[in-house]
């Protein structure tokens, strides 16, 4: 994650080698892209607004943030070939982005009726050591339901949590480029 960090950071990751980039910003992302000369494997995290999916086509790789049917579909009509995550809401905060854990399957199901090649599940966690495994648990868990090979969970502050519960995907950003 590179957010608010600029192209040189991504060179730096690059450099370092990794391979995957993510951004939680459309205008930010897109920016980056079109300065650097080499290309990461994009990750869009942010919220999936249907309008800039046209936008995001031309480099995102995988959209990992992905939580209702109007965004599957945005992006089965500009961008089919992109990876999909389901974004998992565990808190009761509406503010959170994601889904209900309840409406996972359908989802899921809904995105590879379109053609889609839903590959796993992503969840941010709420605070707190046992909310936090509780979360990454039943994320999991929801993930093996599904058939999902990917589960993307834990960023800097519980990335042990998340490896320890199962998480194939980490999102790091502090760790790897300090503070914001």
């Amino acid at each position: 994650m590179t957010k608010t960090f600029g192209p040189d950071a991504v060179m730096a990751a690059l450099a370092a080698g990794l391979t995957h980039v993510g951004e939680n910003y459309a205008q930010e992302l897109i920016a980056k892209a079109e300065s650097l000369t080499v290309q990461p494997i994009w990750h869009f995290l942010g919220a999936v607004q249907r309008r800039k999916v046209k936008t995001l086509a031309p480099w995102v790789h995988w959209m990992d943030g992905v939580a209702r049917r109007e965004e599957l579909d945005a992006i089965a009509s500009k961008m089919p070939e992109v990876q999909i995550l389901i974004e998992v809401n565990h808190s009761e905060d509406p503010a959170r982005g994601g889904c209900k854990p309840e409406q996972v399957g359908e989802l899921v199901e809904y995105g590879r009726e379109l053609g889609l090649s839903v590959a796993g599940l992503m969840t941010v966690a709420p605070q707190g050591e046992l909310l936090t495994r509780r979360a990454f648990a039943a994320t999991k868990q929801l993930a093996d339901d599904c058939a999902l090979q990917v589960i993307s969970m834990g960023m800097t502050d519980d990335l042990e949590w998340a490896v320890a519960e199962g998480s194939t995907m980490l999102r790091v950003g502090r760790a790897l480029f300090g503070a914001r």
